[in-house]
């Protein structure tokens, strides 16, 4: 089990890095912001349910196969967007940055400590 992970992270695309960062960025700030609104995440669901079907139709070609990683992610990208964004909505956020210095920073420092193991591995394991 453990080498299928360092096999993953071993040839993780940098593209599927920045994926990654985007989550852990995604749950840092829902973590310290997170608000227990039922309205709030039932709305995410439907957002994600209705734009994840669309997302799904426009991307289907023709004899080919769609990998359900990419599909869990179409579902996935619109309800992280919308619980996001109504999550910070009362709060002083510079784009998707919360201007409180110590959650910026924890932010940051989440993304940091997610891609230094890949690092290493990248540099160390050889399998």
């Amino acid at each position: 089990m453990i080498t299928v992970f360092l096999k993953y992270f071993k040839n993780i695309t940098s593209q599927k890095m920045i994926l990654w960062c985007y989550l852990v960025w995604y749950l840092t700030i829902i973590s310290i912001y997170f608000e227990a609104s039922l309205k709030l995440w039932a709305s995410s669901i439907g957002i994600s349910l209705i734009i994840g079907f669309a997302l799904i139709l426009s991307t289907i070609q023709q004899g080919i196969k769609q990998n359900i990683w990419v599909k869990i992610r179409l579902f996935l990208f619109p309800f992280c967007v919308s619980s996001y964004s109504a999550t910070i909505k009362d709060y002083d956020f510079i784009l998707l940055f919360p201007s409180n210095f110590l959650h910026l920073s924890i932010s940051i420092l989440n993304c940091l400590l997610f891609l230094f193991p890949i690092w290493c591995i990248k540099t160390f394991y050889r399998p």
